[in-house]
């Protein structure tokens, strides 16, 4: 049987892992390029594999400069879900998780989904991406592409709110007719 302390250590640890997808997508949402690469470790590696592609970025320096124009390009939003955790020992993880892409610069219009393969390693006394492998499962590359002008073409276009709200549709009554009473056994 575990005892408490190492039961606590885990859940802890597992709490801290959990809790690095949801910074990953928070940075991600804010532009927060550098705190993206902060949440890897020092050689930490990124890849994406899509149906025709793969991309591998290894080390803060690759790190920057990809998420730097990933996400000035695409404005991706991503958000995160069920998140499963192995721990591993000697200060190692392994980690899934699933994402649904939403494009900011396309009205919030669904780009694709995947899921992120993760390897965790514990540094000093905080747990980092040792690497993440997404798999896209599909995206859309059209709609990513054309994020960033139509973005820019949405803020010279006036937006009058009246023109924008759509009219709510007449309700129709609906009509019911009672059903009859039951009747008695003596009444039949």
């Amino acid at each position: 049987m575990k005892t408490v302390e190492k039961t606590l250590a885990e859940l802890a640890d597992r709490e801290e892992i959990r809790d690095l997808p949801m910074r990953y997508c928070d940075c991600v949402w804010r532009g927060d390029v550098a705190g993206i690469v902060d949440l890897f470790a020092a050689d930490g590696s990124f890849t994406v594999k899509t149906s025709d592609s793969e991309s591998i970025n290894k080390g803060r320096e690759a790190l920057l400069k990809k998420y730097s124009e990933d996400l000035r390009r695409l404005t991706p939003r991503p958000y995160i879900h069920n998140h499963v955790v192995e721990l591993g020992y000697y200060g190692r993880a392994t980690g899934r998780c699933y994402v649904e892409l939403r494009s900011a610069g396309r009205n919030m219009e669904w780009i694709g989904t995947g899921h992120y393969l993760d390897e965790y390693v514990k540094v000093g006394e905080h747990w980092k991406f040792a690497s993440r492998y997404f798999t896209a499962v599909r995206f859309d590359q059209t709609s990513a592409k054309a994020a960033a002008p139509a973005k820019t073409a949405a803020r010279t276009k006036p937006v009058h709110k009246a023109a924008a709200k759509p009219k709510p549709a007449k309700a129709k009554a609906v009509v019911r007719k009672k059903a009859a009473p039951a009747r008695r056994k003596s009444e039949r």
